[in-house]
């Protein structure tokens, strides 16, 4: 980063976007706009022969995407940050990004004010999220995680709700029924239940186990 202004490149496919984003920087006296790109390749050889400070780049774009783009550029080695400037802000968007290496992640109904802050903590190596994107995140991080089962376990809880005891099950799986009572203990942490009908009975409800549960005993 030099010491008077951020040198920063512009990258979006649509020229109207850019050149609006562009004049949006202009007047600020501590960036200085040094390249444009209309695609992600174009971005890649960019930065490399310019060692911007911060690279702000769409995600939807010809020839290389902008996720790909980030991908490349992080994996040049260089000082340059990327901030994404988009505007779709959907979970897998947000995650494809962050998970290529991006610093921030911005929406298009930034302000003037908002844009220029970002892209100065940005150049410091700061994280810098658009409050819906950070809110998509938390929510996220705060849902609870899917529930799998292996392929055994659903066998063992399938011949469960054909109303099999451990050592049929056993018998059935070709396994020894200390390992049938394993395989049930796992699947009872997994589910949260403390029998045999319960698990069978979230397993169903929840997709894991697509039958009926007819036949059950504990």
């Amino acid at each position: 980063m030099t010491q008077d202004r951020l040198r920063v490149v512009v990258v979006d496919d649509h020229s109207v976007m850019r050149a609006g984003v562009v004049a949006l920087l202009a007047s600020e006296p501590t960036i200085e706009i040094v390249g444009e790109a209309g695609d992600g390749l174009a971005a890649v050889e960019l930065v490399e022969r310019l060692e911007p400070d911060v690279a702000l780049i769409d995600l939807r774009m010809p020839v290389l995407d902008g996720v790909a783009a980030t991908t490349r550029i992080i994996g040049l080695g260089g000082r340059t940050r990327v901030l994404i400037l988009t505007t779709y802000d959907t979970d897998v968007e947000i995650e494809r990004a962050v998970e290529a290496g991006a610093i921030g992640y911005l929406l298009k109904d930034t302000t003037r004010e908002q844009l220029v802050d970002a892209i100065r903590s940005a150049a410091r190596g700061q994280t810098v999220l658009a409050p819906r994107v950070a809110e998509r995140l938390v929510a996220r991080m705060r849902r609870p995680a899917p529930v799998v089962l292996t392929t055994r376990e659903v066998q063992v809880l399938d011949a469960v709700a054909d109303g099999l005891s451990n050592a049929d099950i056993g018998k059935r799986l070709v396994i020894a029924e200390a390992t049938v009572k394993t395989h049930l203990l796992r699947v009872f942490a997994k589910l949260d239940v403390s029998d045999r009908t319960h698990a069978v009975v979230i397993a169903i409800e929840s997709g894991l186990l697509p039958r009926a549960a007819d036949g059950i005993r504990d």
